[in-house]
């Protein structure tokens, strides 16, 4: 057997031990770049839905096909940073504070659903924003649950669509808080 042989035969040989975990990668960098991410929680603007610390896998296949609904959570760029904050307002809505309420094309926002202590999390003293402010064509307005300790589009403006990539998922530590995220 010939040298160019030997070396055809180890070449074909590590080329099919390596073309499983190969293959493995790729797939597992697909699923992360086009699916699913994982994202850990580093602030307290989502509290008490999300906590500081938490561990979420975010997913990325709903916003490919519709775009953010009233209510979810959503992970977006803003300023090379994710963040992640509660859609609000859509396009064309005419969002409006009035003694600690958030109004919505004129109707009260009931989000008793997701803010547990109302009293706590509600504090709208400080915007950047001039109410009741009209939502632009293509951009979402984002809230954090954590009104009294959030960054959000009251300070920073809306959010383009093309920057939401992400809808909240699920909690996958701490253990003793692994569920759904709403």
């Amino acid at each position: 057997m010939s040298v160019l042989n030997k070396y055809k035969i180890a070449i074909k040989g590590l080329i099919e031990f390596l073309k499983e975990p190969i293959l493995a990668v790729l797939t597992a960098l697909m699923i992360s770049t086009f699916i699913i991410s994982h994202t850990k929680i580093p602030t307290g603007s989502m509290m008490l839905t999300i906590n500081p610390g938490d561990h979420l896998i975010v997913n990325r296949l709903p916003y490919y096909y519709r775009d953010p609904d009233r209510g979810e959570i959503a992970v977006f760029k803003f300023q090379g940073e994710n963040l992640i904050k509660r859609v609000i307002g859509k396009p064309h809505d005419i969002i409006n504070i009035i003694d600690n309420n958030i109004y919505v094309n004129s109707e009260k926002l009931d989000e008793s659903a997701y803010l547990k202590s109302l009293e706590s999390t509600y504090e709208f003293s400080r915007s950047d924003i001039q109410f009741p402010y009209k939502v632009p064509d293509g951009y979402y307005f984002m809230l954090g649950d954590n009104r009294r300790n959030s960054m959000d589009s009251r300070y920073f403006g809306p959010i383009p669509r093309e920057n939401i990539y992400a809808k909240g998922g699920v909690r996958i530590y701490p253990f003793s808080r692994i569920g759904i995220v709403k």
